[in-house]
């Protein structure tokens, strides 16, 4: 296809605020799909992962491709979560525009700053979506009042400064080039996808020079084995070709395009050549990495690699050594937990890893990052423990310096001040506290990602689950005093055994337990949260003793108030230095690191 005739745009976003519907509209209105496939009647359908169904959230960036009038559209549905944002930085080099989809409401958020100023410096021509706007409290012109200013703040040059602005409703698969007067008109996508053909800018690529690529993402499957991604910068792209790859340090491999493919809807569609300008799949490729270059055999020229932010949050992972280790898992050896870290790091380009004796220090970009990659593992039948997460921190010009991140909530306005106590607690400093129509109110707060540990658990038990919170990386800043200590101590069960009620209802005498009766405890499990500063550690395997005299009460039924049971993240947040999270595909328990209790 002549380059001409090609479209690589990029959907970017701050977390829901529509993105991803977007594209589900393209799909459904580019008749990609006929009108009896079950796609037609499926929601979130670039959401193909079951945790990105779970939790709503696009983990993963996605290749899907469109045609309208005749022209080829790549789309790359990227994620809005900052955590993820590595998946932004290095999908963005294969786009020449963006739809920056903005909520009609909200207004740009913090992860909105990030991605709309990676895209900027890449050049690319943006041109913005305000979706929702037929909520109840949609602030139409004051959101494009706010745009501008971010658009202000962020551009090199004036020329970004001018950007077209459309109106939608995603979930309805409607688009306006103005404000409709009534939400019912009778609309399609058609504004959107006409706007990508007149701004978006046909790739500019090379078609008579020797072929050259850069890889940008990776993806693997039983058959084929690995995928080499990206976007042809020169020269045209045949199967059985001699190729060379050239990675980061200059080392060069001479091997073939075995097959080769473009995106074609969801799927791939295998062709025997592949056009400059557009977005393809190489297969055969054993020992390719993102950031390399792939390049004709006879002109082995490198592409400038794809520069990633460094991570800021670390965890050390080792094999389960509790005394149910091996119950539960498939996947219980070190040895096997180091392969599938190994392999999650050629596709994750944000994590890294480095051995510490037994274990290895996995790094992310933060909590859910790492968190996500800690449920696939359960979820493939993985049994690991793992430590606290620690923050990575720099000595930049001698002096020991930690993340700062911006920290956005967004909660019902009578749950306030009880976050805003929360946040000072942490030593975290109020940049905006600003009350909403709907009766909920918005802070932007920065503080250190040491003090964020834990936070999304604290603020969703103050606002009963209500705290939205997104974080940001700002900047490395000097290290700051300890903080307090931010948890009581734990109840700690003191003898092998299956936990009973009237063991249990010794411990909610003092604090809230963790398990249900008929559990099973190990010494040094962790059962409950205490009261108090302290650990306590307790039998709640004993049994009540029999007597042949009977009390007034002692046939009435214990009534145990129900066990507090955690989420993963939740788990992550809870343990202190001294504790492990023991994970397999059925249980998360919380122990000590020393089992032994003297």
């Amino acid at each position: 296809m002549d380059k001409a005739n090609i479209r690589n745009v990029a959907i970017i976003a701050h977390v829901d605020h529509g993105k991803t519907t977007l594209v589900d509209g393209f799909l459904k209105q580019s008749h990609t799909f006929r009108d009896n496939q079950a796609e037609m009647n499926q929601t979130l359908i670039m959401d193909s992962n079951d945790q990105e169904r779970e939790r709503g959230i696009t983990i993963l960036a996605k290749n899907t491709a469109v045609h309208y009038k005749g022209v080829k559209i790549n789309i790359i549905d990227t994620p809005g979560h900052a955590d993820f944002s590595g998946e932004v930085e290095r999908t963005l080099n294969m786009a020449d525009g963006a739809i920056l989809v903005i909520d009609a409401k909200e207004g740009p958020m913090p992860q909105t700053r990030f991605v709309l100023k990676k895209a900027l410096e890449l050049g690319l021509k943006i041109i913005v979506v305000i979706n929702k706007i037929d909520k109840k409290d949609a602030r139409i012109e004051e959101i494009k009042e706010k745009t501008a200013d971010l658009f202000l703040d962020l551009v090199e040059d004036v020329e970004q400064l001018e950007f077209p602005i459309y109106y939608s409703i995603a979930k309805s698969g409607k688009a306006w080039d103005h404000v409709p007067s009534d939400f019912t008109e009778d609309s399609d996508l058609t504004t959107i996808f006409e706007a990508i053909i007149k701004y978006i800018p046909a790739p500019v690529a090379d078609p008579n020079g020797p072929f050259q690529m850069l890889v940008s993402a990776l993806d693997w499957d039983d058959y084929l084995g690995k995928y080499g991604i990206g976007k042809i910068n020169r020269g045209i792209a045949r199967e059985k070709m001699p190729i060379t790859i050239l990675n980061n340090n200059q080392n060069k491999e001479n091997t073939k395009i075995d097959q080769l493919f473009v995106n074609n809807g969801l799927k791939r569609e295998r062709v025997a050549s592949a056009s400059p300008g557009d977005i393809i799949a190489i297969s055969g490729l054993k020992n390719i990495c993102i950031g390399d270059t792939i390049a004709d055999k006879n002109h082995p020229e490198a592409l400038p690699s794809i520069s990633i932010q460094e991570p800021t949050l670390s965890i050390s992972f080792s094999a389960n050594t509790s005394p149910f280790a091996g119950r539960e898992g498939t996947f219980v050896t070190s040895r096997q937990l180091l392969e599938r870290i190994q392999k999650e790091l050629e596709t994750n380009v944000s994590m890294k890893m480095e051995i510490e004796g037994n274990a290895y220090i996995v790094s992310g970009r933060g909590e859910l990052h790492l968190s996500v990659f800690i449920e696939n593992l359960r979820r493939e039948g993985y049994e690991l423990e793992i430590g606290r997460p620690r923050v990575i921190t720099k000595v930049i010009d001698g002096v020991k310096c930690e993340p700062l991140e911006e920290v956005n909530i967004k909660a019902s306005a009578e749950y306030i001040n009880a976050i805003v106590a929360e946040i000072i607690k942490r030593r975290g400093s109020m940049i905006l506290q600003e009350e909403m129509s709907d009766g909920t109110a918005m802070l932007i707060v920065e503080m250190t990602t040491r003090a964020t540990l834990g936070l999304r658990s604290e603020l969703m038990n103050v606002s009963r689950g209500t705290a939205v919170i997104n974080n940001t990386f700002l900047r490395f800043v000097p290290c700051a005093g300890t903080l307090p200590k931010l948890r009581n101590g734990v109840l700690v069960a003191s003898e092998d055994g299956k936990a009973v009620t009237y063991g249990l209802n010794n411990a909610q005498g003092r604090g809230i337990t963790f398990i249900e009766p008929q559990t099973q405890v190990y010494k040094g499990m962790i059962v409950g949260l205490n009261k108090k500063s302290e650990d306590i550690y307790m039998n709640v395997a004993k049994e009540k003793k029999l007597t042949n005299i009977r009390s007034s009460n002692s046939d009435i039924a214990v009534i145990l108030t129900p066990a507090k049971i955690m989420s993963l993240e939740e788990c992550i947040d809870f343990i202190a230095e001294d504790e492990l999270l023991e994970i397999t595909p059925k249980s998360l328990r919380l122990r000590k690191t020393i089992l032994a209790h003297k």
